[in-house]
């Protein structure tokens, strides 16, 4: 099973923050909306590496900052105690969740 990964590097009060963008491989380039909500799972945001999903895990566990979308990837935080089950949000049934420990 592969997701798209990338990792953002922002510098925050002279601290450099890493967010981790990932997503399952067939949602890159879609967009669902529901309501008010939106989520655009962009090439920009999201397009990174393609990489097999025990690799994304691995580096999504060691992360502060992450922001996961797809069945597949969320499934897998869930079983590997990354994430919560009630950190997961659906929007028009796809699901995604955002972790930030500061």
């Amino acid at each position: 099973m592969k997701v798209y990964l990338k990792i953002h590097k922002n510098q925050l009060a002279g601290d450099i923050i890493e967010t981790v963008a990932c997503c399952d491989d067939h949602l890159l380039n879609r967009c669902f909306k529901e309501g008010n909500l939106k989520i655009e799972i962009s090439n920009h945001f999201y397009g990174g590496k393609l990489i097999n999903i025990d690799e994304a895990i691995a580096i999504l566990s060691q992360a502060s900052h992450f922001n996961i979308v797809g069945e597949n990837i969320t499934n897998k935080a869930i079983d590997t105690n990354i994430l919560p089950k009630e950190g997961v949000r659906r929007i028009n049934g796809i699901p995604m969740a955002i972790r930030m420990i500061f």
